[in-house]
């Protein structure tokens, strides 16, 4: 059996290859069941913390490959000065069972994330787009620019935080790297310049105002993934033509799963899947001017797809 580290990990998943793996792997069968969410309450937790969420994430192919993700999210790490999320990958061979290869399930995680939105906003989002917010300075945050420079001609990026010395520090690192790049603090004039906002957060109340949008851009959301999570208010929701990354996302993300119990949106307005656009390889803006929307809460496909191709990248 394989093992790779963090940064192995990392190197067996560039973002061009990974995109494509992605959008290859949402065109080939595989069962992708839904997650198991086990929510962990401590004795000494305070009112209003929230719960620590234990995450089992599996998929297989009828041949090939088949593997599951185990994901621990401790969303009050951050005062401890750790990462809210930590996992592992484990692959195995679909026909005999056994394992194979063990990645590091965190930067697996950020970098599917990071390249299924850029995959979705390739297929949504105006080809010409060129400006890029970034909403949270996470580990996936830190992702999003280098995935959606593999798929947009991405040339200048702004990153905001509720916490502003982290969007100032990500911004710095992200230069180092030779993106052009700059922290912000005002997030409505910051949506104002963009033509792409990714929002990538932990947050529980919306941050994003759809009465902020303009005309042409693109929203992806790809923070929220229980039902009281939320990134965006209903008039994003009213405003934007929305997609999803699988059918998960209308019982798992508080972003869809609110505003359709409330009436604010319909079945009708949730216009098709990630998978439905690779599958049938399409590009469905319908002008420059319409405002589209992605919310992906994270599917055990692209875990897959991602293991897969970094299994081929060191057998």
């Amino acid at each position: 059996m394989i093992i790779l580290s963090a940064e192995e990990t990392k190197a067996a998943l560039p973002f061009d290859q990974l995109i494509a793996a992605i959008d290859e792997g949402f065109c080939t069968d595989c069962a992708a069941p839904l997650r198991h969410h086990h929510f962990m309450k401590t004795p000494d937790q305070a009112p209003g913390q929230a719960d620590d969420v234990l995450l089992l994430m599996p998929a297989w192919r009828d041949r090939g490959w088949g593997g599951v993700k185990l994901v621990n999210v401790h969303p009050d790490n951050a005062a401890k000065g750790l990462a809210a999320i930590s996992s592992t990958y484990v692959l195995f061979d679909r026909v005999t069972g056994q394992h194979r290869l063990i990645l590091d399930g965190g930067e697996l995680t950020a970098r599917r994330t990071a390249a299924a939105s850029a995959l979705a906003a390739k297929r949504l989002a105006r080809p010409d787009s060129r400006r890029l917010l970034v909403v949270g300075a996470g580990r996936v945050g830190a992702n999003i620019p280098h995935a959606y420079r593999a798929a947009l001609p991405i040339e200048d990026v702004e990153i905001w935080s509720r916490t502003p010395e982290h969007a100032h520090k990500l911004a710095e690192v992200l230069r180092t790297q030779g993106i052009s790049a700059q922290g912000v603090t005002d997030l409505e004039a910051a949506v104002g310049r963009a033509d792409v906002i990714s929002c990538a957060t932990l947050a529980r109340d919306p941050i994003l105002n759809g009465d902020w949008l303009k005309p042409g851009q693109h929203v992806d959301l790809i923070g929220s993934f229980t039902p009281d999570m939320r990134e965006a208010d209903d008039a994003v929701m009213r405003r934007a033509r929305i997609f999803i990354d699988t059918e998960h996302a209308k019982v798992e993300s508080g972003d869809i799963k609110v505003p359709l119990e409330m009436g604010v949106i319909s079945q009708a307005d949730l216009v098709g899947t990630l998978a439905e656009l690779c599958r049938d390889d399409l590009y469905p803006r319908a002008s420059t001017q319409e405002i589209t929307l992605f919310k992906g809460v994270g599917s055990a496909i692209e875990d897959l797809s991602a293991a897969i191709l970094a299994m081929q990248s060191v057998a």
